[in-house]
């Protein structure tokens, strides 16, 4: 048996010699052999790249939410206009990240739009897949988006509650205290009334504005007051419908997501029926042929026997 020789050195100075006949110099050759051992990194679309870049902004989202959580929640720490601080960057982070999300969804609708022919029929089936895979991703950046978005509803319900617990015994407390001199003054004018019919004191001019402008300020805060809680549990109501809202949108991006499989599963099935009935007609042509020469040949048959006789 024969002894294998190697000749892969003798296969590389064959090919340096030819990339050097052809022009190329060492530093390019070096350079061309390094791309074969390491490869360069794939280019990605414009579609992954985006998509990369709106999870990117979720994941920032929810960092700076953990981080910010105490300090929106906990009325001690922060001021309510930090606060509102806070919620204002927050929403300002939901809307751009949805932005992000819907120029996705149109960036899908254009493929799509475009891998449509003349009459509405899919032209490139291999691109049904990709678009499949695109309505996936941007499925799942809604998820993530939704779940962030409920996570900081609830800290915005618990913050409404707060207020409203805090003002709740402040408006209690002021109606009693506010009925307390009331009652007071009924039991001094009933205790007084016989010696004021002795000795009538008649008030003052001044006396009676101070206590005119002390009703008017008590109704005053009253009515304000009521109006703040009204409004208060009003931002608790919206907030809460808010959250359903986003949670029927999610529901809706689950079925549009069903629809969309059972088309693309529709179109094979449509592309599998075409196939069977053209592979019916063959059959059923085949099978005519078949009859017309069987017939011919019998006929030639009989025609020969009846010649022979």
């Amino acid at each position: 048996m024969s002894k294998v020789r190697d000749r892969i050195e003798d296969f590389k100075d064959a090919v340096r010699h030819s990339a050097l006949s052809l022009g190329y110099n060492e530093s390019k050759l070096a350079a061309i052999m390094a791309k074969f051992i390491i490869h360069a990194p794939r280019q990605r679309s414009p579609f992954t790249r985006a998509a990369l870049k709106t999870m990117e902004s979720i994941g920032a989202l929810e960092q700076f939410m953990l981080k910010h959580r105490k300090d929106y929640v906990d009325l001690h720490r922060t001021t309510e206009q930090e606060r509102d601080s806070i919620e204002q960057e927050v929403s300002a982070f939901i809307k751009a990240c949805q932005a992000q999300i819907d120029v996705l969804k149109n960036s899908i609708n254009d493929d799509e739009a475009n891998s449509k022919g003349w009459l509405g029929i899919r032209t490139d089936y291999s691109n049904a897949d990709t678009i499949a895979h695109k309505h996936g991703v941007v499925l799942i950046l809604s998820e993530r988006l939704h779940s962030v978005t409920s996570q900081f509803d609830k800290l915005r319900a618990i913050r409404f509650q707060d207020t409203i617990n805090r003002a709740t015994p402040r408006r209690k407390l002021k109606r009693i205290v506010n009925s307390e001199p009331a009652d007071a003054s009924n039991s001094n004018n009933l205790e007084l009334r016989e010696p004021n019919e002795l000795q009538p004191e008649p008030l003052t001019v001044q006396q009676q504005l101070l206590d005119d402008e002390t009703r008017a300020l008590q109704v005053e805060l009253t009515n304000l007051l009521d109006a703040v809680q009204q409004t208060e549990t009003k931002m608790v109501e919206m907030s809460a419908l808010n959250h359903l809202m986003s949670t029927h949108v999610l529901q809706q991006a689950q079925q549009i997501e069903q629809l969309y499989d059972q088309a693309v599963e529709a179109t094979k099935n449509v592309e599998l029926g075409n196939k069977e009935i053209s592979k019916a007609i063959q059959r059923n042509s085949g099978s005519r042929t078949f009859l017309l020469l069987f017939i011919v040949l019998l006929t030639f048959s009989v025609l020969f026997l009846d010649w022979y006789n």
